[in-house]
């Protein structure tokens, strides 16, 4: 996202400004009167614009994804598992003001991390300063906004990975392991790809998260999944849905703050976002049909939950994409999102792991293929004539770049999640005892229940 959710140099149309561009320009700029000649006045439509999409994406997490989580569990944890999106919104936005966004969008080290120059938002001016607008970024917004928009994407990230490991993970090991994740492996991954490290000189694109927010958390969901181990009576109980209407209303909030989550990403008000914007609600739309229809030819009936479930794989596969791609494209990648996101949450019973909220076969799953569709489908008809193309456009080696970030953001997040998870269960125990388990952690953790 810092360079403009990171798109890189050769993915925008020509003379546009961008975050990219901007982050190796002021390596040159020698001094403030440099900076303030170059910089472009603030543009009080993209800051209105920003403040209402950085909304968006909040709401996304609450209660968009609480309810969403929270009615796709049982009932003994609706209150736990929106707690951990609850407290995903306060704790990572504290993190982030505090050394999450410095380690993120930082100075570059090494391609590898930013460094700690905005420690406390150290540097970023505030409107009272003499230089009140983004001279390190050279956006015609506040600093102050782009942090914030960026911080409500880890934000979400966090609590995304929540749906793998739901119903078996005691608070305070939530608290630690949330508050280590962001720091080791998020902020990193951030810098990588929209804060001028080596992924983003290598090339990948990524618009609004498919690797950083997507990939990210559903494959740390997975090794949660596998860490922690499945939930007591998996694969022998009957283990549904406890309020299919709370799903469907959390969905909803979902494809609402998505418009802000992708469109917001062109990080103004312009032909742009717009064309994010299409892309983002054309997927999501054809993802829905594509789960509903195979659904319901594959398992007989259509339903409610699959149908919601569709529109979030949408969404995700989009979410890489949505800058780079035309109409049509954004159509296939949303139904070929809903058709594959379908299988890897029904084989997953087979494949020997407890997704619980299927946090790895939608977003691990679908993030995965909207990166690679990226570089697939990448047009300058969206990116301009100098800008990013793929496959289909005669740039193969557009789609190999998208094939590396995915693979190594995927090994990435497993082993680093796999060893952070370690370390919690050696400072805090995870997973509850078997009683508490049965019980429900709504009364074990938090001494409460949703339904009386």
């Amino acid at each position: 996202m810092r360079s403009l959710k990171r798109r890189s140099l050769k993915s925008l149309p020509p003379l546009r400004p961008t975050l990219s561009a901007v982050c190796l320009m002021t390596t040159f700029l020698a001094s403030p009167a440099l900076a303030e000649e170059t910089l472009p006045a603030i543009d009080s439509g993209s800051v209105a614009w920003i403040l209402t999409a950085t909304a968006m994406v909040a709401l996304m997490t609450l209660p968009g994804l609480a309810l969403f989580y929270g009615g796709l569990s049982r009932s003994k944890n609706t209150l736990s598992t929106i707690m951990y999106s609850f407290t995903s919104l306060a704790l990572v936005s504290v993190v982030w003001v505090l050394w999450g966004y410095s380690l993120a969008f930082g100075p570059d080290f090494g391609g590898v991390i930013g460094g700690l120059a905005h420690l406390g938002l150290k540097g970023i001016p505030l409107p009272g300063s003499a230089q009140a607008q983004n001279i390190n970024m050279g956006l015609s917004i506040p600093d102050s906004i782009f942090v914030v928009f960026q911080g409500v994407f880890a934000v979400i990230t966090v609590a995304l990975i929540s749906g793998s490991y739901a119903e078996r993970v005691r608070f305070p090991a939530f608290i630690l392991f949330s508050l280590l994740w962001v720091t080791f492996i998020y902020a990193p991954l951030a810098h990588w790809v929209w804060g001028g490290g080596w992924l983003a000189r290598l090339g990948a694109l990524d618009f609004a998260g498919g690797t950083v927010v997507h990939i990210a958390s559903g494959v740390s969901g997975l090794a949660a999944a596998m860490f922690i181990g499945k939930r007591k009576g998996y694969g022998q109980d009957m283990i549904m849905p406890h309020n299919v209407p709370m799903v469907v209303i959390g969905a909803g909030l979902l494809w609402f703050g998505w418009f802000g989550f992708n469109a917001g990403s062109a990080v103004a008000a312009d032909s742009l976002a717009a064309s994010a914007f299409l892309a983002t609600n054309t997927a999501a739309s054809s993802a829905a049909l594509g789960w509903m229809f195979i659904e319901w030819w594959h398992g007989g009936s259509p339903t409610a939950v699959g149908i919601a479930s569709g529109a979030v794989a949408g969404l995700v596969a989009i979410t890489p994409a949505a800058g780079f791609v035309t109409p049509m494209a954004s159509l296939f990648i949303g139904f070929s999102a809903g058709v594959i996101c379908y299988f890897a949450v029904f084989y997953k019973h087979r494949m020997g792991y407890d997704d619980a909220l299927d946090a790895f076969g939608i977003h691990g799953v679908g993030g995965a293929w909207g990166a690679i569709a990226t570089g697939i489908f990448a047009s300058r008809l969206v990116t301009g004539e100098n800008g990013a193309r793929g496959l289909l456009e005669g740039d193969p080696g557009q789609l190999w770049i998208q094939i590396v970030a995915v693979v190594v953001t995927s090994v990435f997040c497993f082993v680093g999640t796999t060893i952070l998870l370690k370390a919690v269960d050696l400072v805090v125990k995870i997973r509850p005892d078997l009683d508490s388990e049965i019980m429900g952690l709504d009364q074990t953790e938090h001494r409460e229940s949703a339904y009386n």
